[in-house]
């Protein structure tokens, strides 16, 4: 069955009835799915934080070699991740789903899922959102949090003489693409460093945070030019997961090429004042691995890091 066989009223209600069925509800969602808009509600002393993503056919996935499930879990992943960075909790999230009317219905309904299961795994409920004909299947979420006043994790707050750290490790999902280019399933997971997030926006002492999601160094970068700093960090500190090495001998890919400009990671990348606690005291009150990698500096630019260039993703 295709969506041109259900229509997109039906495909509403579908995607409305899953929601139901998962139970997924925050005391801050006043009204969610069915109405013109959906209605949240803020504590006293927060403000709001909003970001949009989006994951497109041929660019981000494709169904030869990912679930539908995946590719709906992965990207409130990639979104919620924003969110994370900032410090912020899930208050909902609004997802659009573009998608030419001979899309199965199976695979519509796959993304819907992985959208659920993420919704429930990460306590964002799905409020609302919208259907459209496209001649590629794409989606686009908007997550809405919210953090404390004056508390937000920013990509500014870095200054000379922060230790820069990480949580997780890096080159596991550009490791998976490059299986499935060869023919694999795609089976990466990435977690949002939500629960990370709140606890370090609470830590007196955070400097600078940004999720990385187009590569460590390329990520960094962005961070060192808000902050109007600069960095050295060491390559061989950058956490790796296990049997990485291996892993890409047997492709015959660059670890180190993998590790830092991957992408998809979907760690934190953060700094901290000299006097704030180390890698294990992190580790212990954010409850995730944290690895110490570098150190910001006076100037501007990352030195020295590799005689090669590591760009990262980027669209165009």
């Amino acid at each position: 069955m295709k969506l041109r066989d259900v229509g997109e009223f039906a495909l509403i209600d579908r995607i409305e009835r899953a929601v139901r069925r998962a139970g997924i509800g925050r005391s801050g969602v006043v009204l969610g799915i069915g109405d013109d808009a959906a209605l949240l509600r803020l504590r006293a002393g927060e403000d709001l934080a909003v970001s949009t993503d989006a994951v497109v056919e041929d660019v981000h996935f494709r169904f030869a070699n990912e679930s539908a499930r995946s590719i709906g879990r992965r990207a409130l992943a990639a979104a919620l991740s924003d969110l994370a960075a900032m410090g912020a909790r899930p208050l909902g999230v609004v997802a659009a789903l573009a998608a030419p009317p001979s899309l199965s219905l199976a695979r519509a309904e796959g993304i819907t899922r992985g959208l659920v299961e993420g919704a429930r795994r990460w306590q964002a409920p799905l409020v609302g959102g919208n259907v459209a004909r496209a001649r590629q299947t794409a989606l686009t979420l908007t997550v809405l949090g919210a953090v404390r006043r004056g508390r937000a994790l920013t990509r500014s707050g870095a200054r000379p003489g922060d230790r820069i750290f990480v949580t997780g490790t890096f080159g596991g999902t550009a490791l998976a693409v490059a299986r499935a280019a060869r023919g694999a399933r795609m089976r990466a997971a990435p977690e949002p460093r939500l629960a990370a997030g709140l606890a370090l926006a609470r830590l007196r002492g955070a400097g600078a945070c940004i999720d990385v999601s187009d590569g460590l160094v390329a990520d960094l970068g962005h961070l060192l030019r808000a902050s109007r700093v600069g960095a050295r960090i060491d390559p061989a500190r950058v956490p790796r997961p296990p049997g990485f090495a291996a892993a890409c001998a047997l492709l015959g890919v660059d670890p180190e090429r993998l590790a830092l400009a991957g992408g998809e990671d979907y760690e934190l990348l953060f700094t901290l004042r000299p006097e704030g606690p180390g890698a294990a005291a992190l580790q212990r009150r954010l409850g995730v691995p944290v690895a110490e990698i570098g150190v910001v500096t006076q100037g501007r630019g990352l030195r020295p890091l590799t005689s090669r260039r590591l760009p990262g993703f980027r669209h165009f």
